[in-house]
């Protein structure tokens, strides 16, 4: 479904990324992983279109997406939980979750806001509330609503977790293993390799703006010390 290879990027003068590959096929749940600092939010900027790549493919469903505008590579059908949020402030859960609702490829089962609110009951509780006011973890369940509600073919997740509570992170991870069992496409990033490691299929880990491994779930057990040297702080 999502390719990429040797894909090279920068800011300006800096080079970020020198030489990132990774795949997610249909029905995938694939990582992103590193330490700070490596290319993480750059690569998802790149296939996002936020950052246009200098070198290297990005291939969505066979097309080469590569410097295509951002709404563009969105209506094709990627859904981006971006690291921050990102929530509209001023508006209210059923707001932001309604602002960009689109199912432009006619989804089977298309989502809706009685779908998002059984996975995620709490926001059910605060439809009326201002994005501004929620608790982080509410604002990330926010987050990933609204880009499901674009029935994305891939949903992109840019630190799933971050400095969210125990119990928090809990039920994101709960909500994807829900989505994995539908069978949505997922690239993770987030530090938790230990939860990873049992959720995806498969893995890739970036250090200095290159991927340096890549493996399956029974790969990622063979080699768990030396990924852990490139992931751990």
């Amino acid at each position: 479904m999502l390719s990429l290879r040797g894909v090279q990027a920068s800011y300006g003068a800096s080079q970020v990324l020198f030489d990132i590959g990774l795949d997610v096929g249909p029905g995938e749940v694939v990582t992103l992983l590193g330490r700070n600092g490596m290319g993480k939010t750059t690569t998802i900027r790149a296939i996002m279109g936020l950052l246009h790549p200098q070198a290297g493919f990005i291939t969505f469903r066979g097309q080469d997406i590569a410097g295509w505008q951002a709404d563009r590579i969105a209506r094709l059908g990627i859904g981006l939980v971006p690291e921050g949020r990102q929530i509209f402030p001023t508006l209210n859960v059923r707001e932001n979750l309604v602002a960009t609702a689109a199912d432009r490829r006619g989804a089977a089962e298309p989502w809706s806001l009685a779908r998002i609110y059984a996975l995620f009951p709490r926001l059910d509780e605060r439809q009326t509330q201002m994005g501004a006011t929620l608790s982080g973890g509410e604002q990330q369940m926010l987050a990933i609503g609204r880009a499901l509600m674009t029935n994305p073919d891939l949903l992109i997740l840019d630190e799933a977790t971050e400095g969210l509570a125990p119990v928090i992170r809990a039920e994101i991870w709960q909500c994807l293993e829900t989505l994995k069992a539908q069978g949505q496409s997922i690239l993770i990033v987030d530090k938790n390799i230990n939860v990873l490691e049992r959720l995806a299929d498969r893995h890739h880990v970036i250090e200095k703006g290159r991927t340096i491994w890549s493996g399956t779930r029974a790969d990622l057990a063979r080699d768990r010390e030396e990924v852990h040297r490139h992931v751990a702080f």
